[in-house]
């Protein structure tokens, strides 16, 4: 899997609600819900409760960041 094609992924995602898992340091693990508010080259970023949250597509291709419909 390579950085396109999960960008292409994400697109499908743009403007709809997405639960996003991120699996931290230290066993620390964060659930966010929100709706996908931006596609960029290198980062999307997800509204949550009002606060725009950013994440890297590398994050998804090595499993730390895990995003799916709501």
């Amino acid at each position: 899997m390579n950085l396109d094609i999960v960008r292409e992924n994400m697109a499908k995602f743009l403007h709809k609600n997405v639960t996003v898992q991120v699996y931290g340091l230290r066993n620390k693990n964060f659930e966010y819900y929100g709706v996908v508010t931006g596609i960029y080259p290198y980062v999307f970023t997800v509204l949550v409760n009002g606060t725009q949250k950013s994440f890297n597509y590398s994050d998804v291709i090595i499993g730390d960041v895990v995003v799916k419909l709501a």
